[in-house]
């Protein structure tokens, strides 16, 4: 049994590539992103409000769950790609009452966790990974590529808006390359 918590780069890109032709394809690839990214809780993903996405100062401003710290983060050209063409598509839709939350549903409702978790599980088996994905699995993926890039604990401690350390040293504890300039 494998008792893996996070997904790999490369899954990761799969789970995004799975989305392609799906019907909500726009709105699909850019919320796994920033999960994906910014290391979004699914609570804080469907809390996503358009005043915390600032694309002309290119940054999203993060607002944790659970007493993280909130933090600003800034956003990629892939990223921006994603959330103008989403945004493009939301503009169309003539929410009501949906008060300026970022993801929609097809009902032009605020999007809610159990649908984040069927979009994820679907893309998952769409995309034949190994494992169940479920959106947490984002969440640790971010943690763990950030550790891979050579990001330290603290850094990574507060992208992820992490109060206590001792949640955070799990992605860099499990990375070899901290060691490879040892013993030269």
């Amino acid at each position: 049994m494998n008792d893996r918590r996070h997904l790999s780069q490369s899954e990761v890109e799969r789970l995004l590539k799975a989305t392609q032709g799906a019907r909500h394809e726009r709105r699909d690839r850019c919320l796994l992103l920033l999960m994906f990214r910014h290391g979004l809780r699914v609570s804080e993903l469907c809390g996503l409000r358009l005043s915390q996405v600032d694309l002309e100062e290119r940054v999203l401003h993060v607002a944790r769950l659970k007493r993280g710290l909130s933090t600003t983060h800034p956003l990629r050209g892939d990223e921006i790609r994603a959330l103008r063409r989403w945004l493009a598509v939301r503009a169309k839709m003539k929410a009501e009452g949906e008060g300026g939350v970022l993801f929609l549903s097809e009902r032009r409702t605020p999007l809610n966790r159990r649908t984040v978790w069927h979009l994820v599980r679907r893309y998952g088996e769409k995309a034949a990974l190994a494992l169940p994905a479920h959106p947490h699995m984002l969440r640790h993926a971010c943690g763990y590529e950030l550790a891979n890039q050579g990001a330290d604990t603290r850094l990574i401690q507060d992208y992820l808006g992490h109060r206590n350390i001792q949640h955070t040293v799990q992605y860099t504890a499990a990375n070899p390359a901290r060691f490879e300039k040892l013993w030269r």
